[in-house]
């Protein structure tokens, strides 16, 4: 048995850690897109690709994207500008809501999914604590054979939260049961395993690895767990809301789908949104819309108004059954009018066409921070 104890380094920030996270970037983001460019010389040389290797070049495609993405958010880590934004969590409810939203992958994967949740609140940021649960399902799913055990309990002979992810890996050479947008490569120490680690000691939390013959056991501490007192936290330091910090981006990480047949509309969403840290994908019809949430649900879809029809509306109910949370924002035809479904009774928060730059990241920060 090999036992990683993961502790936040201490003093200044390792140059040889960051040089080789760079080197395994630069890798993982070019093995995707060298297959991906001999799979497009071969479409012009015979001016035809067939509806499998079409698929496979847009998730060779995806795995680029989302390596980049994996970078982003390390040189946010990096870049010891981060100002986190400490308030009280219920940790079980944001694990839960997590797993919720990914039920459709992990059944896809052929995964069984055990939980043993205590009710448990703790002090963290949210986006980080968001980012933490996310990237550690990520590395668990890429890595597990049939099942997942998530716990939280109370450590032993402390008044610390203790969150345990453990799964029999997947034995070398079998591949696995995977959905279609199952992109992050496997490997107990790949780049989501170093987000999931850089994360935690940010966080100041602590991560232990066990890794046996067969199993892996990954057990995350929570210091900052809340008791009849919170102790260690300043007043100073306990938010109620998010920190008005843009290097905060307190949902960084979530998932937008902008839905939209006019280029100009989508282009201009797509600016809006780009110093959020959200995640964007674009398409242009709600066919397209309807295929891409086969293949995994969004946090939030933002759509055109002229879009919103009988289609549009059975595609949201669908969503709905499987997933109350998933977020839906119209862009209105003009205007720059912002209205919040729960004060309108609207199924939909609706941002006029000329609030779009002002109004659009406030109207998903208040629809995506209520699952929060």
């Amino acid at each position: 048995m090999t036992d990683i104890d993961q502790r936040p380094p201490r003093g200044e920030p390792d140059p040889q850690h960051w040089r080789e996270l760079v080197a395994r970037l630069g890798a993982d983001i070019a093995g995707p897109l060298t297959a991906a460019i001999e799979r497009v010389h071969a479409l012009a040389t015979t001016g035809r690709i067939d509806r499998h290797n079409l698929r496979v070049l847009r998730d060779e495609l995806e795995a680029a994207r989302q390596v980049g993405i994996i970078g982003q958010q390390l040189a946010r880590f990096g870049s010891g500008r981060l100002r986190q934004s400490h308030e009280r969590m219920h940790l079980t409810q944001t694990l839960k809501g997590v797993l919720s939203h990914r039920s459709r992958e992990i059944r896809a994967r052929g995964i069984e999914l055990t939980e043993l949740l205590r009710p448990v609140e703790v002090i963290a940021d949210a986006s980080l604590l968001f980012g933490l649960l996310t990237g550690m399902l990520d590395w668990a799913l890429a890595n597990a054979h049939i099942g997942i055990e998530m716990r939280i309990d109370m450590k032993p002979g402390s008044s610390h939260a203790r969150l345990t992810c453990r799964f029999a890996r997947r034995p070398d050479g079998l591949p696995g049961n995977e959905a279609p947008s199952a992109l992050l490569a496997a490997g107990l120490d790949s780049l989501t395993w170093q987000l999931v680690q850089q994360t935690a000691w940010t966080m100041g939390v602590t991560i232990e690895r066990a890794d046996e013959t067969n199993q892996t056991t990954l057990t995350i501490d929570f210091p900052r767990t809340v008791n009849d007192e919170v102790e260690g936290v300043s007043s100073t330091e306990l938010d109620q809301g998010f920190a008005p910090s843009t290097q905060s981006k307190p949902l960084a990480g979530h998932q937008v789908l902008v839905v939209a047949s006019r280029r100009d509309v989508r282009a201009q969403v797509v600016e809006a949104l780009r110093s959020t840290g959200l995640i964007i994908d674009v398409v242009p019809s709600i066919a397209e819309a309807a295929q891409f949430c086969h293949d995994g649900l969004p946090h939030a879809i933002v759509y055109e108004s002229a879009l919103g029809g009988e289609r549009f509306e059975q595609l949201r109910d669908d969503l709905l059954a499987e997933a109350p949370e998933l977020a839906f924002i119209e862009i209105a035809e003009e205007g720059n009018d912002f209205e919040i479904s729960s004060f309108t009774g609207a199924q939909s928060t609706r941002v006029g066409r000329d609030a779009i730059v002002t109004s659009l990241p406030s109207a998903l920060m208040f629809e995506l921070s209520k699952g929060l």
